[in-house]
């Protein structure tokens, strides 16, 4: 996983611009987060769900108000892969994703982290921390 300022898949890769920073703001601007994941050979042709979702410093789901009302920031997906012909029984299966989020209004000076799951697992690497700048003084 990575944040970056945008991020494409195609032909089974991805494309990053703008990589590898963990500190932003404090004005909202757009993001994105590059992910790939080694799917293993005996979960190919399986159904997966996976979850991204956005906490605070203290674990507590980030959340703004809508006309819906109150929404935590969440994306969600499924997949599915199919073993590539010609590769060595075994070989993990690659699967990029590419996320891109608009601008979101987080408040300046404060901690947040992505965090993913994939069929409600999870791991202490699957997530990404960064920082909002505080607000400038004049």
């Amino acid at each position: 996983m990575m944040l970056c300022d945008a991020a494409q898949v195609a032909e089974g890769k991805l494309f990053i611009l703008g990589a590898g920073w963990s500190i932003t703001g404090p004005d909202p601007a757009p993001s994105a987060i590059a992910i790939k994941l080694e799917v293993d050979w005996n979960e190919a042709g399986s159904p997966h769900h996976w979850e991204l979702f956005l906490v605070d410093a203290d674990g507590r789901e980030v959340r703004f108000d809508t006309p819906e009302g109150s929404q935590a920031i969440e994306i969600r997906g499924d997949f599915t892969v199919q073993r590539p012909t010609g590769v060595p029984e075994g070989t993990p299966v690659d699967l990029p994703l590419a996320i891109n989020l608009g601008p979101l209004p987080l408040p300046p000076g404060a901690r947040y982290t992505w965090r993913f799951t994939v069929d409600g697992e999870t791991d202490a690497s699957w997530s990404l921390g960064f920082t909002n700048r505080p607000a400038a003084t004049a």
